[in-house]
């Protein structure tokens, strides 16, 4: 396992009220730095946007707790998924979600490097993360929750150790 957060530049989508239009967003590159460096993250990696645990559980908690994150001095929730910045971005509105950042691994270079990458070819999903959870402090990570039986093709969709709730208890106990 790693202990380092991999050095990886993602690409997002910011909104620009100066292009105006019904679209009015550009390309940034987002790195690995620029997420980690000199701050207290928890990152909580799925499968996909829109998929059932993905919508009704594991998203939704997170932001549920989020106040009771930043009480334990957690400056960011970050939420990645080897999904389009434009999927993303979708299911974020269609989540509600304001305080946890969803953010795209649209090439699945860092899950890659994570070694989270899975094939998950027997749901039409092609390759995809791992579900898992870490607590990230500049860049270190301290603790990483990773769902048991981690393979390609999974049959199921264990959904154990990387809920808000472990990641929040670890975090109160530690």
């Amino acid at each position: 396992m790693i202990n380092t957060i991999p050095n990886t530049n993602f690409k997002t989508r910011v909104r620009n009220d100066a292009l105006g239009g019904p679209n009015p967003f550009e390309w940034k590159d987002v790195s690995s730095s620029e997420l980690f460096d000199n701050k207290k993250v928890v990152v909580f990696s799925l499968p996909g946007a829109f998929t059932p645990t993905c919508s009704t559980s594991h998203l939704p908690r997170y932001e549920e707790l989020y106040p009771e994150f930043k009480a334990q001095g957690v400056d960011a929730i970050i939420c990645i998924s080897v999904n389009d910045a434009f999927v993303m971005y979708q299911w974020g509105l269609s989540q509600g979600a304001k305080n946890v950042f969803l953010l795209p691994d649209g090439n699945g270079e860092f899950t890659r490097k994570m070694g989270m990458l899975v094939d998950k070819n027997n749901l039409g999903f092609g390759q995809r993360s791992w579900r898992y959870s870490m607590y990230v402090e500049n860049g270190e990570i301290q603790k990483l929750f990773s769902e048991a039986g981690f393979e390609d093709n999974c049959p199921t969709d264990p959904f154990e150790v990387s809920d808000a709730d472990t990641m929040l208890s670890y975090l109160k106990n530690r």
